[in-house]
């Protein structure tokens, strides 16, 4: 784990294939934007051989961050997937961008993971969405290890970052998080700043030197053992109290030498099982260096310490119908279950999907049975498939690879599956099955979209679908009330990037316009209406005429359609026309042009002609008796109210709370939750909270989080109803 003498990369540029689930590592790497996981994967990438310069393969490209997008926009806005191969086991590199925008992607690659890099900069420090992710991953026992980066900044002390993320992330027990290293440095600059050039291993007391681009092991000074003597105390009395071994304590502290071949498989055993967190250094190697600092220290830890993918539990599983499925973990010769992780599109393969094998074995042209959660309330085609897997394939920057199969624990890009999304399990046609979702987060920022001109609205519908398939935190909604298409999207960021591929990927030019929330009117008062149909023009005429009532009811009553005509007056087949031509009415609206709600609206009255009378006539009385009763009424304009539940760091509540009301919110009360964090539950008009989700992650620097639901419709304010009309009047 770092303090190995002998470790051999990959050969560079060849696919990385594994026969057995025992000789692959799934780690993903976690970390806010700008931490430097791109980075690193590339440096890991050079020194496991994988690439013939920093970051490059054969044609110049980069392994990760290689799409246009992301080269413009100048960070990471998808899951990148980069296979490297050392000590003959194949490592799943699961770079994720660490913008809040684009979680979506992290949260697909902790489901393809079996283990976790948590990637922190030595100048900046852990920012707490990071400590959210932290938290994710303790909850479900996920392995992790800490990476300290940006060393050659200044400002950089890795004593000092060490300290943080032991308070950061150590919990109750600040000891389960220490260095297995210490850096050396070289000589002061000018600047007085000293540079990292190597590491001193704290259990092999054993001086890895990288200054010459390339690690060199060497007997440290006599100098420098007195330096680590505290930390390394620390690290094995750390080691030693995670062992199952009850009796190492009692020995060591009775004065017995441990040897280092007992610790380090002790430390390896308690980093598979998630309750030591090791942190280590490292940095990316110099031009024409080979090595990057403490890149190999890292894949050894990776290759020895990190848990094979049989020791990752495996999502439940259920049939078609529902029922248990019982599975032995990640058998290659059990039945094929895999899940779709990541949906992509390729200008010259098509769409791409990777994919995570938890049981069975995957083959080019196999037919399998694809199977989805029916997400359509986010705008997703429900399905239950038979597809033909294409070609195989494992990612090496821009290009793709060929392999023969991919064996349970690997992960693999497969060609072709036209109707597989994102989320969506690959079974036997034989014997179909569901894996359980993972969480995802709500889509909370409304983007309201319209085609740019007609041949972009030819093409509209299918980029559209295209571009949820390919993320499941995009939700797509046709406005019934408001007639607009609305994206959903997580953040501003994320908003952008869709814009961009629908009109880089799928040449769809599309106009952003004001996002509307879907208003209501009512009656405030009581009001009656005479409506007069009565034309004759030469042969058959028209004639009705009926009188009627209206008055509110309570919120959540809806129409109500009562008959009191008496006599006749109005004859009984056309009384269900009159409902209909107020109901069609209604739901065009009175006076602003919103749908009528939450009104009884009574018959009392009417006349009939024995040969002009018609359904049609007494629909069009009906319609025009209502516009008259809503000329003499106080017409209410009614505006949705969501009911917002907020969780927000204690340090946050207050200025949670003054945001909410400054929106014209009511807040229903607060409930203190585990981690230092508070619920706060409020209701707000949803016209104050459309970029509630922009404005929440500034206010709380981005460790707040918030959930939404329609509760019902009130009135709005005779102030802010009369500037709703007048920008309706304008736009009209």
């Amino acid at each position: 784990m770092g303090d190995k003498a002998h470790s051999h990369p990959g050969a560079a540029g060849r696919a990385v294939a594994a026969d057995h689930p025992q000789s692959v590592r799934n780690v993903v790497l976690v970390g806010h934007s700008g931490s430097g996981k791109t980075t690193l994967v590339e440096a890991l990438a050079l020194t496991a051989g994988a690439v013939n310069r920093a970051g490059r393969v054969e044609d110049g490209g980069t392994v990760s961050d290689y799409d246009e997008i992301e080269h413009r926009q100048q960070r990471s806005v998808q899951l990148s997937l980069v296979p490297v191969e050392w000590n003959d086991i194949k490592i799943n590199l699961l770079d994720t961008p660490g913008y809040a925008d684009f979680v979506g992607e992290l949260r697909a690659g902790l489901r393809a993971a079996d283990a976790a890099l948590f990637v922190v900069s030595a100048s900046d420090g852990v920012d707490g969405s990071t400590r959210m992710v932290w938290d994710e991953c303790a909850a479900v026992g996920m392995p992790r290890a800490i990476v300290v980066t940006h060393l050659e900044s200044a400002r950089a002390d890795f004593e000092e970052m060490t300290r943080i993320c032991a308070e950061a992330f150590g919990g109750d027990d600040p000891d389960a998080v220490l260095p297995l290293h210490l850096p050396l440095h070289g000589p002061q600059g000018p600047d007085g700043h000293a540079p990292v050039t190597g590491l001193i291993g704290l259990l092999s007391q054993k001086l890895f030197d990288y200054s010459t681009g390339e690690r060199k092991e060497s007997e440290p000074g006599g100098e420098q053992l007195p330096l680590i003597d505290e930390a390394r105390n620390r690290l094995i009395e750390g080691i030693i109290a995670e062992s199952e071994d009850e009796t190492l304590m009692d020995r060591y502290l009775g004065g017995e030498q441990v040897d280092i071949e007992t610790l380090v498989d002790d430390l390896e055993r308690a980093v598979a099982r998630g309750s030591f967190f090791p942190v280590l250094a490292a940095a990316p190697a110099t031009d024409g260096a080979r090595q990057g600092l403490g890149t190999v220290e890292l894949l050894e830890l990776v290759t020895g310490g990190f848990p094979t993918p049989f020791e990752h539990p495996t999502p439940d599983v259920t049939t078609i119908d529902g029922k248990p499925r019982e599975l032995e973990p990640c058998d290659p010769g059990g039945p094929l279950v895999a899940e779709v992780v990541r949906t992509s599109s390729d200008p010259y393969v098509g769409r791409l999907s990777l994919v995570r094998v938890f049981s069975g074995t995957l083959r080019p042209d196999d037919t399998v049975h694809v199977s989805g959660h029916g997400m359509t309330d986010r705008g997703h085609e429900d399905h239950d498939v038979d597809e033909r897997v294409g070609a195989l394939s494992t990612p090496f920057g821009k290009q793709q690879r060929p392999v023969t199969h991919a064996v349970a624990g690997d992960l693999v890009c497969v060609a072709k599956l036209g109707r597989a999304e994102t989320g969506d399990t690959l079974s036997a046609r034989s014997d179909p099955l569901l894996m359980e979702p993972w969480q995802m987060p709500d889509p909370l920022l409304p983007l309201a979209i319209q085609a740019h001109s007609k041949p972009d609205e030819d093409k509209l519908s299918q980029g559209l679908a295209r571009l949820v398939a390919e993320d499941p935190t995009m939700r797509l909604e046709q406005n019934q009330d408001t007639h607009q298409v609305v994206l959903w999207c997580l953040g501003e960021a994320h908003a952008d990037v869709a814009l961009e591929r629908l009109r880089t990927r799928y040449g769809v030019q599309v106009d952003v316009v004001p996002h509307r929330v879907s208003l209501r009117e009512t009656f405030a008062t009581r009001s009656a209406g005479r409506g007069r149909h009565v034309k004759q023009s030469g042969g058959h005429g028209q004639y009705a005429i009926c009188e009627i009532e209206v008055e509110p009811l309570p919120g959540g009553s809806g129409i109500e359609f009562v008959d009191k005509v008496v006599g006749g007056a109005v004859p009984r087949q056309f009384i269900p026309s009159v409902e209909k031509g107020v109901r069609a009415q209604a739901a065009k609206g009175v006076a602003a042009g919103y749908p009528l709600i939450d009104v009884r609206i009574t018959l009392l009255d009417g006349k009939a002609h024995s040969v002009d009378s018609s359904d049609a006539a007494f629909q069009t009385a009906g319609a025009l008796a209502l516009r008259e009763a809503s000329g003499d009424a106080r017409i209410h304009l009614l505006e949705p109210v969501a009911e917002v539940s907020v969780l927000v760091g204690d340090a946050y509540v207050g200025a949670v709370m003054s945001d909410l009301s400054g929106r014209r919110g009511r807040v229903l009360g607060t409930e203190q939750t585990a981690g230092g964090r508070t619920l706060v539950r409020a209701e707000v008009p949803e016209i104050e909270i459309g970029r509630y989700a922009v404005d929440l992650r500034s206010l709380s620097h981005g460790t707040a989080r918030f959930s939404r639901r329609y509760a019902r419709h009130e009135p709005m304010p005779p102030q802010i109803a009369e500037r709703v009309r007048e920008q309706e009047r304008e736009a009209s």
